[in-house]
């Protein structure tokens, strides 16, 4: 955990749109930078301003050190629930949730690469919801792109969203501080990618399986009276 306060190596802020996106989308200039990108992302999600050298260690992080990109999975952009189905699909909408931005952090330590990863969404109420809380199946994952993708570092999260009455949605944040992982050899850090998405799929638990009974040991037979 001490390295995390040297991520400042390299910090990027991107919006999020569509079903993919890239790093290398440029910030909007409208509304002075968008309020400067929402106070720099609310100082990405209230972690104040990182220092550049590791508390404990001295070790001064690599400056040069580019994030993977972050892109949304194909098909995972957008979470929701409905209620029983009365004829039409948007009228029976509970909620909606997708992403809106993304922002990170990334420093090599010795031979080892941290991450910082903060992600802001949004929960849309639909005609057929009501205000209360729900949770958002999201996940993070570092892929190596290429003929065999290969998965580096995998997480889910259960997100809490308390949708507030008399208000048409909520905002909601993730943040994973511990993203870490061997630098690989050679260029081969140019195919890593940063995946996020919604993962319904992990959130259904498994069926309950019964325990199962061990087999019956036949009872042993008499033997047999002595011939006369």
């Amino acid at each position: 955990m001490a390295a995390l306060a040297a991520l400042a190596a390299c910090s990027t802020f991107d919006s999020l749109g569509g079903s993919t996106a890239s790093s290398s989308a440029p910030p909007s200039a409208s509304s002075s930078s968008s309020s400067s990108f929402t106070q720099r992302f609310t100082n990405f999600v209230s972690g104040g301003s990182p220092t550049t050298v590791a508390q404990g260690t001295g070790e001064q992080p690599q400056s040069d050190l580019d994030c993977p990109g972050v892109s949304i999975r194909q098909g995972a952009s957008v979470y929701s629930q409905s209620a029983a189905d009365n004829g039409s699909e948007a009228l029976s909408m509970r909620f909606q949730a997708s992403f809106v931005r993304f922002a990170r952090e990334c420093a090599l330590h010795g031979k080892d690469v941290t991450l910082k990863v903060g992600v802001e969404g949004r929960v849309i109420l639909g005609p057929a919801g009501t205000p209360g809380a729900v949770t958002l199946p999201v996940r993070l994952a570092v892929v190596k792109e290429g003929l065999n993708p290969q998965t580096i570092w995998t997480k889910f999260y259960m997100v809490p969203v308390t949708l507030q009455p008399g208000e048409p949605f909520a905002i909601f944040t993730q943040v994973e501080e511990d993203m870490t992982f061997p630098m690989p050899p050679g260029n081969q850090f140019d195919q890593y990618v940063i995946y996020l998405g919604f993962d319904p799929q992990s959130a259904v638990p498994e069926p309950h399986k019964k325990p199962v009974k061990p087999a019956r040991k036949p009872k042993p037979r008499p033997p047999a009276p002595p011939q006369q």
